[in-house]
């Protein structure tokens, strides 16, 4: 499966947690695709989005025109269990999206069961596919219970859906992407404008998407109505041909463009290929052998054939060359856009044709008439004016259900076979562990507040605690953190660094030195938290401790247990060694205060609230996020606002519980990260390894090497001057906390 991905960053395991999955099929699919994406990329950038597509031209188009918006494009996988969760595991989504008529069971199944959110959008069920559905309603009425909505381009496809086996209350009618077409905004390529401007045709006919005659539908009871397109737009254009005529002759798909080459050589008509322009005698042909630049060219047409219509192909979009005010013309095929056509018709926006006879006579009869054209093609303009914005009504219908999902890898079934036993032992030991500890309690003079989570690690232990310091030290309070020094050096039982004091990392660890930097608290550090207390109560009076990684330190009662949890990762895979969670989600009912870390802004957190209520009913519930605050020149001290590092290609490296983390804040910076490394929590780094970085990061083009704060910690002196010329950063970060003075409130 990993090799049918495209192009994807080197470390897309890591950072996709938490994003949308588009599955788009076709051209079209994709095209309708753009604006959508572009408002959800400009609303919430850190969120990363992956396009999929099941054609070759899907995909080429998609890789054209998706690419800066999107995190990822890779072909779809088989509809088969395995190849789907594969793909779920890799990039984690908290909502699938999927486009149109798409309806897969696996993948619909296993995305609801991974924790996905799942809606199909644009949906539509033609009139030719409407009997199928009806015929295999009983199937369909399975599969359609999974989506958690189906929004649908008109009413007419809301009620097919229902028949075809929806859910009623989940199904209706949000419009059609495709009304919200934008003008690409490159233009019509430089060399197709400069091959225009040299030929300078008097008039322009646009033949769109052409398809040959379908094989396996007869003529419908209409004569000709089943026929090769570009047969019958040839025969058209030789009986038009007049002085200053260009044909655009636009073939659907990508295998056919030799063909319709050979088509025209052997008729005797004048024509280039777009893939080799060259000075062309008019009346001409301009055969469009390429993909992705139809649209703009719709600028120039006077006239338009669209494709599909002829052959029983059930039609293509009208809308694009509708927006640009173009009379369109059409044959009696347009069952996949059955209720836009009937729009187009009763406004008077479309010339329909009953075959392939009527074609030259209605090209000619417009190309006489400038007056007929611009009158039907500027009714098509304003119906499609008309019905604009879905975009917009889409992306909030999206965040909605983005909302609803919960980023939960899906179920290993091997994994719990090896190591459901060794996690049932865990569970039993952390049972007995907890009790012994809960009746060794002992209780300091002052109020603990403890700060700690379910996971091993990585989930924003210690921000938060040097965040919560900070806000108690600006409310007037003396602040105490009690913290292990997890791999210290020093062998002191207890250690006690006054607020505004120094001391070194080899007497306090990493994580103590955040908060020692902060100066906002004093900080005792052992593994005897009470011992430590006491002697802090002994000598600096605070009036309130923050016991850092606290949760699972029973021994020490306290007044609140704030438990953070990982927006991308609540559980973290399960109890360990299945997972990284070091106690089950039960063990939430002693927690007093829940903090959701890693959310998006802006972005409740419904179906994560959801799956934590069960645990805890009473505990109130926040969330809060990262916020990048400053870069700090590891060689000279200086600083860098956030969002301007000075460079744009960098490399970065981390050694943290959760690396995630690191990897997701960097997406929102705005730079290009080349290469990602992590390394274990709380790393010491060598001189050897810094050089390897730094070798690595040049071949890779970055500019500068990139790590956090923890990791500037861990590193030697004169580690700047190892990775010369590259520079090394380190970024501060901040949190912020929605409803921040309810909690404040609370810890009163």
């Amino acid at each position: 499966m990993g090799e049918r991905f495209g192009f994807l960053p080197a470390s897309f395991e890591s950072t996709a947690g938490g994003s949308i999955w588009l599955h788009a099929v076709s051209v079209g699919e994709i095209m309708a695709s753009v604006e959508l994406l572009k408002r959800l990329k400009a609303e919430h950038p850190s969120i990363p989005i992956f396009v999929s597509t099941a054609t070759l031209a899907g995909r080429e188009t998609a890789e054209q025109k998706l690419r800066p918006l999107v995190d990822g494009v890779f072909s779809a996988p088989l509809d088969y269990r395995s190849a789907v969760r594969r793909v779920l595991r890799t990039l984690r989504p908290a909502l699938v999206v999927v486009m149109e008529t798409e309806i897969w069971p696996n993948l619909f199944r296993e995305s609801k069961l991974a924790g996905a959110a799942l809606l199909i959008i644009n949906g539509r069920i033609s009139d030719r596919a409407l009997p199928r559905y009806r015929q295999w309603h009983g199937f369909f009425r399975h599969v359609l219970r999974w989506p958690d909505a189906i929004l649908t381009q008109t009413e007419v496809d809301a009620q097919r859906f229902v028949l075809a086996g929806a859910p009623l209350g989940r199904v209706r009618a949000a419009g059609n992407l495709k009304y919200d077409f934008e003008t690409p905004s490159e233009g019509i390529a430089y060399e197709v404008a400069s091959f225009i401007d040299t030929v300078k045709p008097s008039q322009v006919w646009i033949a769109a998407s052409t398809m040959a005659a379908n094989p396996e539908s007869g003529a419908g009871g209409v004569v000709g109505c089943n026929v090769d397109e570009d047969d019958a737009v040839i025969a058209a254009f030789q009986k038009i041909a007049r002085p200053g005529l260009l044909l655009v002759l636009v073939p659907r798909k990508p295998e056919r463009f030799d063909v319709v080459a050979a088509k025209l050589k052997q008729a005797g008509v004048t024509f280039v290929r777009r893939t080799s322009l060259a000075p062309l005698a008019l009346p001409g042909v301009l055969l469009l052998d390429s993909i992705g630049e139809l649209a703009a060219l719709y600028a120039l047409a006077d006239v338009v054939f669209m494709g599909g219509t002829l052959a029983a192909r059930g039609g293509h979009n009208v809308l694009e060359p509708a927006y640009f005010g173009k009379p369109i013309i059409a044959g009696p095929h347009m069952e996949n856009f059955a209720e836009i056509a009937r729009e187009f018709q009763s406004a008077g926006a479309l010339r329909r044709i009953d075959d392939a006879q009527e074609l030259t006579a209605a090209v000619d009869g417009l190309l006489n008439y400038p007056e007929a054209c611009s009158d039907i093609g500027g009714r098509g303009r304003e119906l499609v004016r008309a019905k604009r914005g879905i975009t917009g009504r889409m992306g909030c219908e999206i965040w909605m259900a983005y909302a609803q999902g919960v980023v939960t890898p899906p179920n290993r079934l091997l994994a719990t076979l090896f190591l459901g036993p060794l996690t049932l032992l865990w569970r039993v030991g952390r049972a007995l562990d907890s009790a012994r500890s809960h009746a060794l309690r002992r209780a300091l003079e002052t109020p603990v507040i403890s700060i700690g989570g379910l996971t091993m690690g990585g989930v924003g232990k210690s921000p938060m605690v040097a965040h919560l310091a900070k806000l108690l030290a600006g409310a007037g309070r003396n602040v105490a953190i009690l913290t292990r020094g997890y791999r210290r050096s020093s062998h002191e039982p207890v250690v006690i660094v006054e607020r505004g004091h120094q001391a070194p990392s080899a007497l306090t660890g990493d994580e103590a030195q955040i908060f020692i930097r902060g100066g906002d608290a004093h900080v005792g550090i052992g593994k005897d938290r009470f011992a430590v207390g006491k002697r802090m109560e002994l000598q600096l009076q605070p009036d309130v401790f923050l016991l850092d990684d606290g949760f699972q330190h029973g021994k020490l009662l306290r007044k609140h247990d704030i438990v953070l949890i990982d927006a991308l990762n609540p559980f973290a895979g399960g109890l360990f060694p299945l997972g990284r969670s070091r106690e089950s989600a039960e063990a939430l009912r002693r927690a007093t205060i829940l903090m959701v870390t890693r959310s998006e802004p802006g972005i409740p957190i419904t179906g994560l609230e959801m799956l934590l209520r069960p645990y805890n009913t009473e505990a109130p519930i926040f969330r809060s996020w990262v916020k990048p605050l400053a870069w700090t020149d590891l060689a000279t001290g200086e600083t860098r606002p956030a969002n301007d590092l000075g460079v744009k290609r960098v490399a970065a490296f981390c050694g943290l519980g959760n690396p995630r983390s690191f990897w997701k804040t960097l997406e929102g910076s705005g730079l290009e990260v080349t290469f990602q490394w992590a390394f274990r929590d709380h790393h010491v780094y060598s001189c050897e390894e810094l050089v390897r970085l730094a070798q690595q990061a040049a071949s890779a083009g970055a500019e500068a090497l990139v790590t956090t704060e923890k990791d500037m910690l861990n590193l030697f002196a004169g580690a700047a001057d190892v990775v010369a010329p590259l520079k090394l950063y380190w970024l501060r970060i901040g949190i912020e906390i929605e409803n921040e003075a309810a909690l404040m409130r609370l810890l009163s």
